[in-house]
């Protein structure tokens, strides 16, 4: 048996006034997104900002549902709706942003393994990495290059 390791990488910046400006924009659109979610359920907000290769910015936030968890993420919705209004576009970085009305968040947030999923495809879909930068409500924000680095041992359409 032959053993082989992996690592992710990663970045991480003290908070989100550490971005450059551009990327500072995006994750203030996440966090306004976020403050518009629907989320009377699980008491928990998040948004998410898609930037495109046209330079589009995309927004979503969760969306719940009272036959829970039929809901949705933040992340899907964003990037569901970039697809539909800009078909084979690509997608350049996703940025999220996650708050609890129950508690103050000050670990990142990180995309579930749903959207972990998704976000996968659309990368193999695309051929190309997809930056995601995640925080909380307030502290750390960090950054990685692929969502390989989130899900390395992924599943793709190239399998089926």
């Amino acid at each position: 048996m032959k053993k082989i390791q992996f690592s992710a990488s990663f970045e991480q910046y003290a908070d989100k006034d550490d971005l450059d400006t551009s990327d500072k924009k995006m994750m203030d659109l996440a966090i306004e997104a976020r403050d518009r979610s629907y989320s009377p359920y699980s008491q928990f907000s998040v948004g998410a900002a898609v930037l495109l290769e046209n330079g589009e910015i995309i927004t979503g936030n969760n969306q719940e549902n009272a036959a829970y968890p039929s809901g949705m993420c933040a992340e899907r919705v964003a990037i569901w709706t970039a697809s539909a209004l800009y078909p084979g576009v690509k997608v350049i970085k996703l940025v999220l942003s996650g708050k609890s009305k129950l508690r103050l968040v000050e670990t990142p947030v990180s995309p579930c393994g749903a959207c972990r999923q998704v976000l996968s495809e659309y990368e193999a879909k695309q051929n190309s990495d997809i930056e995601i930068y995640f925080t909380g409500e307030t502290g750390k924000v960090i950054k990685t290059s692929s969502v390989k680095d989130l899900l390395p041992f992924s599943f793709d359409g190239s399998l089926v």
